[in-house]
């Protein structure tokens, strides 16, 4: 067997632990950003009304940060597997780092704000602050998530 190839194998597998890994890091930031904001703990909460058709307040709390941390620790793969294709097709890894982050970042506004928040029940004098604070909450765990990722990655490649 190629050692050489060997060696790439398992960099590929060891980058997707090290997502979750990271993940996990990153989404203990994120709750410390989410206690901090008026509205931060509300997201998780958002979810899981809108997976059981309730408010956010009469949501099953324990539902809510499942959904949160089911979501939190699968976003690190998601990010690594965001830098492996766009590295195939920018072939600087660098780059493809920063270009991820923007991406996943987009993506997970955009997946809470566009198709979460609409369809929940939480009133409408809140969905701006609950907007800002996951801004601000996504923001930190990409803070973390990214440097820990990226610079991982720029090491391998």
């Amino acid at each position: 067997m190629n050692t050489i190839l060997v060696i790439s194998e398992l960099t590929v597998s060891l980058r997707f632990l090290l997502g979750i890994i990271a993940a996990a890091i990153a989404t203990i930031v994120m709750n410390y950003v989410m206690a901090e904001l008026p509205e931060g703990n509300t997201p998780p909460r958002v979810a899981a009304g809108v997976l059981t058709m309730l408010r956010p307040e009469d949501a099953p709390r324990r539902l809510a940060w499942v959904v949160h941390y089911v979501a939190a620790l699968l976003t690190g793969p998601l990010f690594v597997w965001l830098i492996f294709s766009v590295e195939a097709l920018l072939s600087d890894t660098a780059l493809s780092v920063a270009v991820s982050a923007i991406i996943l970042y987009a993506l997970m506004i955009g997946f809470f704000m566009i198709i979460v928040l609409p369809q929940s029940r939480v009133s409408a004098s809140r969905v701006n602050t609950i907007r800002r604070d996951w801004a601000l909450t996504a923001g930190g765990y990409l803070g973390v998530l990214v440097p820990l990722i990226g610079g991982v990655s720029l090491l391998l490649s």
